[in-house]
């Protein structure tokens, strides 16, 4: 029994845990409850920002799920392109060797940029409307699937390829046949680390002109010390971003489920 109940009492035990350690760090008085707000305040602040309170709806006339909802949309269509263009650049780079030599190393140039490092370029070519925010996005998204595609199809078995080719199969034929499915988990990989990514660069993406939008919604309340919203809006990043990657996770298991057994 304890088996089957493990995976589920094993991770709300060390959230149960986490929020005693948190009232306690709190309630000690060592930092002031500006600084680190006890958990009832933040329980507060997320009701206040979910709901209408005193003529007020949610955070700066916004839900908090309509918050979410538009930031979910931005990283949808910006990784959603970049993860598209990481493919395609992938399978170029790993079946085409002068096309590696040519983008890799800048590839690899932008995969160590910090975000804010080219936010602000993007602002002054692109403005400040929805434009900048995607298009960050899909630039942070873009390297993980182009590094983690283009070394899985170099991995891909020469037997494999040279077999299908001795079957009369033609060079489009291998790279649908053998090399994309022999490429294919260690892409799903790279997607699940392009939507990481992806999340980590939200409150970059909406410093400017952010709101409505989670990452504008954090930004404006630390602008006035507002730590429960703060808070509140890192809390539903989070757990979005968890079942997000739950759900990638299901679907790399229903696409390649013979990864890990062979």
């Amino acid at each position: 029994m304890w088996a089957r109940l493990r995976p589920a009492v094993l991770p709300f035990g060390s959230l149960l845990l986490f929020l005693v350690l948190w009232q306690l760090l709190a309630a000690s008085g060592t930092w002031s409850e500006t600084l680190v707000p006890p958990p009832a305040k933040v329980w507060a602040a997320f009701v206040d920002v979910s709901t209408t309170h005193g003529g007020v709806r949610g955070y700066n006339g916004t839900m908090l799920v309509e918050h979410l909802g538009i930031s979910l949309r931005r990283i949808a269509i910006g990784a959603g392109l970049g993860i598209a263009a990481g493919v395609v650049f992938g399978l170029l780079m790993g079946t085409v060797g002068w096309v590696r030599s040519l983008f890799e190393p800048w590839i690899t140039f932008l995969r160590t940029l910090p975000p804010l490092a080219y936010f602000s370029l993007l602002i002054i070519w692109l403005g400040i409307n929805e434009e900048p925010k995607v298009t960050l996005l899909a630039v942070a998204a873009f390297p993980p699937v182009a590094v983690s595609t283009t070394t899985a199809v170099a991995a891909v078995p020469k037997s494999l390829i040279e077999a299908a080719r001795a079957l009369g199969a033609s060079r489009w034929d291998v790279v649908r046949d053998v090399v994309v499915p022999s490429a294919l988990p260690e892409t799903l990989t790279g997607v699940r680390l392009a939507v990481g990514v992806a999340y980590s660069s939200l409150v970059a993406a909406e410093l400017v002109n952010g709101l409505p939008g989670i990452g504008g919604m954090v930004k404006d309340a630390a602008n006035y010390n507002n730590t429960p919203v703060v808070l509140v809006g890192i809390i539903a990043i989070g757990v979005s971003g968890l079942i997000i990657d739950g759900l990638l996770l299901r679907l790399e298991r229903a696409v390649v489920p013979w990864r890990g057994r062979v």
